[in-house]
């Protein structure tokens, strides 16, 4: 069948509404080259549409990620800025405390982007997680190494327990652990300990930590993986745990948090489930 003036003129003037953004359907259905044709464009009308969605999607998670670093530098920022101030005027005997609080705050800064960046890149879905059988003791190893200082700063000890195999991607794992690690540093009170503790059941391999500070209420636990909105204190920045959680559900995981039965402090459990046969 030959292709009329008519039909050229409909399908020139729907490609130029699908530049435009509208939403156009080619398909007819029939046979012949021209319907081919138009099966064709309609093809490339999706794939455009789709690759539309994802860059909207990617720049909506950098926006949001840009706003999320601006605001929450500026506690820290500030109070270095502060301090920085008052160093020059600052008794002898006062210096080395501000000095202290200086590199506490930069410290925190340090965490708080590779922390936003981290979940953009979660979020924007560009993590590709390697995953491997690894001892329960080598993520927590990982995790706990680059917190020495706080840990110190506060005399707190931790004490391990167990051990299992894994499967996980251990970089990912141990950053997410050393988030929750981190919040119960935070949360615990001076001189007491953190347990860390890793085992199974037929379901999944687990690493539990608990601190021995005040427990979460009731109304705090639906919200502690909502990103800021649970922080109770300054150095906690409510990015900690959703990042874990974000890091662990990327890799089919999870995260249950709870307060102990005895003790009524918080109870952190990250499950990692074996991988589909």
């Amino acid at each position: 069948m030959l292709t009329s003036n008519r039909q050229i003129k409909e399908l020139s003037l729907q490609v130029r509404q699908i530049i435009d953004g509208q939403e156009v359907d080619l398909r007819d259905n029939r046979e012949g080259a021209f319907s081919a044709l138009k099966d064709d464009i309609q093809a490339l009308a999706q794939m455009k549409h789709e690759q539309v969605e994802i860059l909207q999607k990617d720049q909506k998670v950098l926006k949001d990620a840009l706003a999320d670093i601006s605001h929450q530098l500026k506690t820290p920022l500030t109070s270095a800025l502060v301090m920085i101030d008052l160093l020059e005027s600052a008794p002898p005997e006062k210096r080395e405390e501000f000095i202290r609080s200086i590199k506490a705050n930069f410290k925190r800064v340090e965490w708080l982007i590779q922390a936003l960046l981290d979940r953009a890149k979660l979020e924007g879905g560009t993590i590709e997680f390697k995953k491997e059988k690894v001892s329960s003791l080598e993520v927590i190893k990982r995790a706990i190494d680059p917190l020495g200082i706080q840990l110190e700063l506060k005399k707190l000890t931790i004490e391990i327990s167990g051990e299992s195999l894994v499967y996980c991607d251990i970089r990912w794992t141990a950053e997410a652990l050393s988030n929750v690690v981190k919040n119960a540093v935070e949360h615990s009170p001076e001189g007491s300990t953190i347990f860390i503790e890793s085992g199974e059941n037929p379901l999944y391999t687990w690493i539990c930590v608990t601190d021995q500070g005040p427990g979460i209420g009731r109304e705090q636990i639906a919200k502690v993986f909502h990103r800021f909105e649970a922080s109770g204190s300054e150095a906690g920045y409510g990015i900690g745990l959703p990042l874990a959680l974000a890091i662990m559900r990327g890799q089919g995981g999870d995260i249950e948090i709870k307060n102990c039965t005895i003790s009524q402090a918080a109870v952190v459990t990250l499950k990692i489930y074996p991988p589909e046969i």
